[in-house]
């Protein structure tokens, strides 16, 4: 929906913003109930609440009086909202992790080294490198087996955990649009491939930040390991192997895909333009599905590979993209009014709701309006041209460092935060709730935002 399709005075009441705020605190609060923890546990469950809200919200859109993205009231405003958040975002978005998924699923790096911090931080660094090339997903599913694999001897293993879901699955993919959907997203609208480049000071900065605080926490946390889990993590020894090697070439293809098959774009050297006819999905299924078909049964045993992690994320996450809707509308029709025209205040506003909002159409939302306010127009000789308008090059800096860094704020911020989480807990890995999560990353993440925003925003 485009924030100019809203008529004065069409804005959702407060109150429908209520089954989006419900499903958060199903999230955040009922693993903490000790009566519906186990219950909340089961995948099918989380479904039910998820369809109920968005079911909630549905029938909203199909009574209120007036449409959505310019349609008509009542059905048609449903189909083109459902057609807008479930077949424009959710499929897409879930077509891409399952592909993501299935692939780095088939591919098993085994040994064993001993889970020094140095070991640590370097699986940490290769992957925030990583995460740029082969999107936070790729990255975050090829590596975070590996890592638990080799720190299992280990009894202090989930900050290293929570260190990953900043670094790897978030703060890593920012240097090209295939790293993080934010970023594709804006390049679907117009912002150059390479432009991304333009973020490595504040990227590298971030990581080393934040690589340097869990390096203190690491060395704190390896002291405490007992003598005898020491002794046995540096005597079990044993050389890396890669198993399921061409799943590394269907990666890429994934990666390729990503990046070249955009509808109504001209594909590069022969210059056809993509229908949109969801051939980049279709792709992407069948990368998947053949690396599913491909891969021995022996390792994906081996590599405990299931699709609870995915189906959790697929539960969920279909109630927030419906839900949703409704904050994100609210935000277009009051986001004019509220001030907003310096590279800080985008950076903040931005990043803020992107750890809530998810951090794609966050972005969209915080794109669309730097892009048709006065100080993103008047800058058209030092902007970039998007689709949307001319955006100044520190409003757009801004506003993706924010989107991308801040999604790790929350386990809902970015779809691998959540995979990386039910992954760990599958082996044993025991990662704090909603809250204590938030808890860390302020306490890590905030400070380090901080002088990024006035170094770079101020």
């Amino acid at each position: 929906m485009d924030s100019h399709t809203v008529a004065a005075g069409q804005m959702p009441a407060l109150v429908w913003a209520l089954p989006f705020v419900a499903l958060l605190l199903a999230i955040a609060l009922l693993p903490l109930v000790p009566r519906v923890s186990h219950w909340w546990e089961r995948n099918a469950n989380k479904l039910a609440i998820s369809v109920v809200l968005a079911i909630v919200v549905s029938i909203y859109y199909a009574l209120r009086g007036y449409g959505f993205a310019g349609s008509e009231a009542g059905g048609e405003a449903l189909a083109r909202m459902l057609g807008h958040a479930v077949v424009g975002d959710y499929i897409p978005f879930m077509v891409l992790l399952f592909s993501l998924y299935a692939i780095s699923g088939g591919i098993r790096l085994t040994g064993d080294v001993p889970a020094h911090p140095s070991t640590n931080c370097a699986i940490l660094l290769a992957g925030a490198i990583l995460a740029s090339a082969i999107g936070t997903t790729g990255a975050s599913m090829l590596l975070i087996r590996p890592l638990l694999q080799i720190n299992r001897e280990r009894r202090h293993v989930s900050h290293t955990v929570i260190f990953f879901i900043f670094l790897v699955s978030n703060i890593g993919g920012s240097l090209l649009p295939v790293g993080d959907p934010p970023l594709f997203l804006g390049y679907l609208r117009g912002v150059p491939f390479f432009w991304t480049f333009n973020l490595l000071l504040p990227w590298a900065l971030a990581i080393a930040a934040v690589m340097c605080v869990y390096l203190v926490i690491e060395i704190r946390a390896y002291r405490r390991e007992s003598p005898k889990d020491i002794m046995l993590d540096e005597t079990l020894r044993a050389p890396i192997r890669l198993a399921g090697g061409r799943n590394v070439i269907l990666l890429a293809g994934v990666v390729l895909a990503v990046a070249v098959l955009v509808p109504g774009r001209a594909m590069p050297l022969v210059g056809w333009v993509l229908p949109d006819w969801f051939i980049r999905e279709i792709v992407l299924v069948g990368l998947g599905g053949l690396s599913l078909f491909w891969t021995p049964k022996a390792l994906h045993r081996a590599n405990s590979f299931t699709f609870h992690a995915l189906a959790e994320v697929a539960a969920l996450f279909i109630g927030i993209f419906v839900t949703m809707q409704v904050p994100i509308e609210i935000l277009k029709v009051m986001g004019p009014d509220l001030g907003i025209s310096s590279p800080m205040q985008y950076f903040w506003c931005t990043g803020i709701l992107s750890s809530f909002l998810d951090n794609a159409p966050t972005y969209v939302v915080f794109f669309e309006l730097a892009g048709t306010s006065t100080a993103g127009a008047t800058n058209l000789l030092h902007g970039v041209e998007t689709l949307t308008g001319s955006i100044g090059v520190r409003d757009l800096l801004a506003i993706s460092c924010g989107a991308v860094f801040m999604g790790a704020n929350t386990y809902i911020g970015n779809g691998p935060n959540f995979l990386v989480k039910a992954i760990a807990e599958n082996h044993g890995v025991k990662m704090p709730g909603f809250f204590g999560y938030m808890l860390y990353s302020a306490a890590v993440l905030l400070p380090v935002f901080v002088i990024i925003s006035l170094l770079f925003f101020l």
